[in-house]
């Protein structure tokens, strides 16, 4: 039914009127108790063996929402009830922002994926943590953080502390965020020197907590070997808790949709199926490198349960879904939980 009537309806709008409407209608719908129930029992599996710990965090299962979705913790309460294990809010930044000109979101529908040139528009660290003090449930939420565009490179490291000390008592776990293509300037902080003062500095702001946060840092698709050796050596040294992997990619390499079309579109971050492989690739390269010491959470091209179950056994501790929630729609959380569960 979602496939072949509301996913058809959907892409009659706009991409990003339509996502925002979408999260408006699962807000409204699902604060009321009776369809919140209806729609746990319909798409939530609890079942122990499904249960993951990592980093002194309890997962209920080990697929989430990745960053990106809800990025002003606008829905992360009605989001739960779809069988999610945990959910990352943001790219939050320190002063909100309206992100890049409109349009910004676009379908592409032949390759089951999106391109996006968002630039990290949200409503500030000040607005979403007065939602997350309103959180209902008990799913682990994870904030991903990220400076504002006109923050100058001397500030740059200070969005970052400043977004760590806001939302420490709010969230559960720390994704940086120096891989998004749609910020000028961003990628660079993947770079060794920027990248160690980086981690290194947020890493020293955690050991003044009493309580200790995971600290994770997501990456590009983009890097070469080399550039992963760089960001693995880095994860070691300031002893930081994972790596997500990966972020959109700018490549646009063997697409099904028209030159003509991605030309039209021009610059932003690819994501869905067309990933799949890429993000696999550095999956497993860290896990080989690394023998597994460091923690993974696997994100891009999650189109179906076999591509979960792939991304798994290529070294991902736990997935995150985002473009593949859209088109095969919230019942993939539940058919991916189920063929772990057949796996084992």
């Amino acid at each position: 039914m979602y496939k072949k009537i509301i996913l058809p309806f959907l892409f009659l709008f706009e991409a990003e009127k339509i996502h925002n409407f979408v999260l408006s209608f699962i807000r409204f719908s699902n604060s009321f108790f009776l369809i919140s129930w209806i729609v746990k029992k319909i798409y939530t599996i609890e079942d122990k063996r499904l249960h993951r710990n990592l980093f002194g965090i309890n997962f209920k299962n080990p697929v989430g929402l990745a960053a990106g979705f809800d990025k002003d913790a606008s829905c992360f309460n009605q989001l739960s009830d779809f069988g999610f294990g945990f959910i990352e809010i943001g790219t939050v930044t320190p002063l909100s922002q309206e992100g890049n000109i409109k349009p910004r979101l676009f379908r592409l529908k032949k390759d089951n994926a999106l391109i996006n040139r968002m630039g990290f528009n949200n409503e500030g660290v000040d607005t979403i943590i007065n939602r997350l003090k309103k959180k209902k449930t008990k799913i682990v939420i994870g904030g991903n953080i990220g400076k504002n565009k006109s923050t100058n490179n001397e500030s740059t490291y200070e969005d970052y502390l400043i977004l760590f000390n806001k939302l420490f008592d709010y969230v559960d776990y720390f994704v940086v965020n120096v891989s998004s293509p749609n910020t000028p300037g961003l990628r660079d902080l993947q770079d060794k020197r920027p990248l160690k003062k980086l981690l290194s500095l947020l890493k020293e702001e955690s050991n003044k907590k009493t309580i200790k946060k995971p600290i994770l840092v997501k990456i590009s698709p983009d890097l070469n070997f080399s550039q992963l050796d760089d960001i693995i050596e880095i994860v070691n040294d300031v002893k930081i808790d994972g790596i997500i992997a990966t972020n959109t990619t700018i490549s646009r390499d063997n697409l099904k949709t028209s030159n003509k079309k991605l030309n039209q579109i021009g610059n932003g971050g690819l994501s869905g199926y067309p990933i799949k492989d890429l993000s696999n690739k550095i999956i497993k390269y860290i896990k080989d490198k690394t023998n597994g010491n460091i923690k993974i959470i696997g994100v891009g091209g999650i189109n179906n349960e076999s591509d979960a179950l792939e991304k798994l056994k290529s070294g991902a501790d736990l997935v995150q879904i985002y473009t593949g929630f859209i088109y095969q729609g919230p019942s993939i959380v539940n058919r991916i939980c189920k063929k772990i569960l057949q796996d084992i």
